[in-house]
């Protein structure tokens, strides 16, 4: 996928995040409860980047994150006991952020993450899959994640934070509806004027900043083109009649003596000219 496809694809990931709703009461069914794996969140997400980890984004209100909620616990319970490898999972309703970050697009998604390096795991949802993928080494067959789409980048931080957005203005919109009583169409207004204002300011900034490191060619003034024209024809019709004179002086030359006078005369003129 193209670098603009993915980044208009990650933007309506992020408008759809304003309509996903927020089931965190429902958390009592997520898998973080468990002791064996660590919650992560926008505070603690960079534990993972040291040591070996294997995470797990879900929603509350994902059938398919139900039903690998019990393989999940008891692989946490066997890395806990049989190898070094560290469990977490993140909420994507609490931690839009992380979502947006990893780029996660399908739920579950899970993560296999070695010192920094992330690899995406697409094996078996079940207990013995994910302990044969740790125990044989089977990541090491795994491509990794680009650099430029890795979590800890600069460019995925961004998208953190758009996504850290779109979930403040999801909480603006339910509460202009439930608080102001404000109807749905109307919290969309208020939100599409909004955003043609912003999005008419940073186009006036962008072209200001734009004229600043490229500032424009300034056209010479259309007199000024026709003065120099004018001049450069004088000094060419100058030329033509100094070649005549000498054309007719080679011509004198060959002529009687008494025509000496007259050409003495207008060489005369020249000099004071």
């Amino acid at each position: 996928m193209s670098k603009p496809l993915f980044t208009v694809y990650l933007l309506a990931i992020g408008w759809l995040c304003l309509f996903v709703p927020a089931t965190a009461s429902d958390a009592d069914v997520g898998h973080g409860g468990d002791h064996h794996s660590l919650e992560l969140d926008e505070n603690n997400w960079t534990n993972v980047l040291n040591d070996e980890w294997m995470v797990l984004f879900y929603a509350p209100w994902c059938p398919a994150c139900k039903s690998l909620e019990p393989e999940w616990r008891e692989f946490a319970k066997w890395c806990d006991i049989h190898s070094s490898v560290q469990v977490a999972s993140t909420d994507i309703t609490i931690s839009p952020g992380l979502t947006g970050r990893f780029i996660v697009t399908t739920l579950p998604t899970i993560f296999h993450v070695k010192n920094g390096v992330f690899r995406y795991y697409k094996m078996g949802r079940d207990k013995d899959s994910m302990i044969s993928f740790i125990r044989e080494r089977k990541w090491e067959t795994v491509e990794t994640i680009s650099s430029w789409k890795s979590p800890n980048s600069i460019q995925m931080s961004l998208v953190a934070q758009f996504f850290k957005l779109s979930q403040k203005v999801r909480i603006l919109h339910s509460t202009l509806m439930a608080e102001y009583g404000l109807p749905t169409w109307g919290s969309y207004l208020i939100f599409a004027i909004a955003t043609i204002f912003i999005g008419a300011i940073l186009g006036l900034v962008l072209v200001c900043i734009i004229d600043l490191v490229y500032p424009p060619n300034h056209k010479m003034p259309v007199k000024d083109r026709k003065d120099e024209n004018s001049d450069s024809g004088q000094e060419s019709d100058d030329d033509d009649e100094l070649v005549k004179d000498e054309l007719l002086d080679d011509q004198a030359s060959d002529e009687p003596t008494e025509n000496e006078p007259l050409l003495r005369n207008r060489r005369k003129i020249r000099k004071t000219d």
